[in-house]
Parts: C-alpha cells; structure tokens; sequence
C-alpha cells in the first residue's frame, strides 16, 4: 500500500510524529509514554490526531501491543529520516552555544543519580550557578543521539561513532546483606556456603547467576526468589534483610546498614564510562559539565 496524499496540504505537527514514531519502535502505547515522560492517554491522542490528519490507519491492536500497518510501514521510514535531522539540527545549534547558561540533562542509573550525582551537582551549582542541571533516571542506556540527555554516565564503552567516552575507571560489584541476614546465614566463610541463600534479581532475564557463578557460587534459579529491575528497590530489600544483593562498591560500603558477605570474595568489576554526543564537545556549557563531572567521578 502507497500513502498518496498532498504533503503540503498537511498541517504537520511534530510532537505527533515523534509519538507515532516512539510508539512504532517500543511496540506499545504503555512503554512509548514510559519512554517518553507523558501519560498514555495523551500519548494515543497525539498518534490518532496524526492517523486523521493523514487519512490513515497507522496501527493494529496484535494482543497487549501494536503493530504497523503497510501505511505505518511507509510513514516510519520518513519519520525516522525527520527524527534524525532534526536531532542534527538541535545538536548543531546546542554545539555553538558558548554561554555558561542553560539546562544540561545528565543520564544515570538509580543508584549513581541517587547516591554519587547529588554531591556533584550541589557543588557544580555553586561554581556554575546559570547551568541547571536535569537528571535523567534511567536503568537502560539513554540514546544521546536522540537527545534523551546530553552527558550519560554508562557502564559500557559506546560504539556510535558520534559519541565520545571518557574512561573514569573500574567499579567493584560486591555481596552485601544486612548484619542479621549474614547471621541467620551462620556468617558464611566460602561460596559454597551460600548454596541456600537468597538473593534479589534485577535482571528479568536471569543474567545475573552466570557471572556469580563465576565466582564459585553455584546458584540456581531457586536462590532468586525476589526479582525487581529497580535497583533502589533492591538496596531496600537487602538493608531490611530480605535477602543478599550486589551493587557498586563505592555506594555499599558508605551503607551503615549493610555488610560485605565474603568480604574476601573476588568482585565482580566492570568500568565507567562518561559519554557525549561528539557535537555537544564544541559547546562551552557542555565541555564545563562534562570535564567537571570526569573530574569527581575520578575522585
């Protein structure tokens, strides 16, 4: 099927592409709005106001998501085209500001946003007081491409190449539980020891008992009987005791409330990385966010 109609007769409305787009590439009208930061309800408004300016029918309702129709099919290729330059064109613009002034969107995940960014923050604020600073809360890598956020903090080296990284060093993924988890285990002294603990998952996908095998564990399945891809939300339950979780070194052991379990065990390491997109390094307000930032994460 071919989209015949009068481009210029369109009144077309941006924010209704980049709806219809989302929703294309997420599947669903719940998880487009989740990636968006807008309510469900007026995120299907903007994708029907789009199917009736166009004369379309964009979507089919397959089960709990949505598929393309052969007119969707043929709009998501120009769509996409538009989302791309006009990205270009706000990157181009934002790269040849050279005030000290604006917002910057910085991308982490819950445990960095909420443990190691609000000290940084605080201070850069005090140096930079036109710079205002949105923290993008996301546990999946936020496209900087698209301008989900301007600076990421990732624990993987980007391969687009348009993105810069910085290298800020290595992290230690350690054991921890609360001190009466650790006692009702009998203060566990070798892996093997931990056979029958329970730990919290936040990996849907069970990803997380090949690399603690790794380690000599031997976990199965049966020693995750919580799962929750909110990592604040795991802490919480480690601290009241509910079972063993692991997080970054540098977070848990400034927890008064927790223990290492096996202090001795090898971690489980993994880098960080400081990510830009490679326009936004001409922008002065960006470079001083982003050097400022490469600096206290390194302390």
């Amino acid at each position: 099927m071919h989209i015949c109609m009068d481009w210029r007769a369109v009144k077309f409305d941006w924010n209704k592409a980049r709806a219809f787009l989302v929703t294309a590439e997420e599947g669903s009208l719940s998880a487009a709005a989740r990636a968006l930061g807008m309510a469900q309800p007026t995120l299907g408004r903007q994708v029907d106001g789009l199917e009736q300016e166009l004369g379309v029918v964009l979507f089919e309702r397959v089960g709990r998501g949505l598929t393309l129709t052969p007119s969707g099919v043929e709009l998501l290729e120009h769509v996409r085209a538009m989302g791309a330059a006009a990205g270009r064109v706000s990157l181009a613009a934002l790269g040849q500001s050279q005030a000290l002034e604006g917002t910057i969107s910085i991308s982490a995940s819950e445990t960095y946003a909420a443990a190691l960014l609000p000290p940084i923050v605080a201070k850069l604020r005090v140096e930079e007081p036109g710079i205002h600073v949105e923290i993008v809360v996301s546990n999946r890598a936020s496209d900087l491409l698209r301008r989900e956020a301007d600076i990421a903090i990732r624990s993987f080296r980007p391969t687009e190449p348009d993105l810069i990284a910085t290298k800020i060093g290595m992290a230690d993924a350690i054991l921890y539980a609360s001190p009466g988890y650790v006692e009702k285990l009998g203060h566990p002294k070798t892996p093997y020891d931990l056979r029958h603990a329970d730990f919290v998952s936040i990996d849907p996908s069970g990803g997380m008992i090949k690399p603690l095998n790794s380690l000599g564990l031997g976990l199965t399945e049966a020693n995750f009987p919580l799962l929750t891809e909110s990592y604040l939300v795991m802490w919480e339950l480690v601290k009241q005791g509910a079972a063993i979780g692991i997080l970054d070194a540098h977070i848990g052991d400034a927890a008064p409330d927790v223990v290492r379990v096996l202090p001795d065990l090898e971690p489980l390491s993994f880098p960080i990385w400081l990510v830009a997109h490679r326009e936004l390094t001409t922008s002065r307000r960006i470079r001083r966010v982003y050097d400022f930032l490469k600096e206290e994460l390194k302390r």
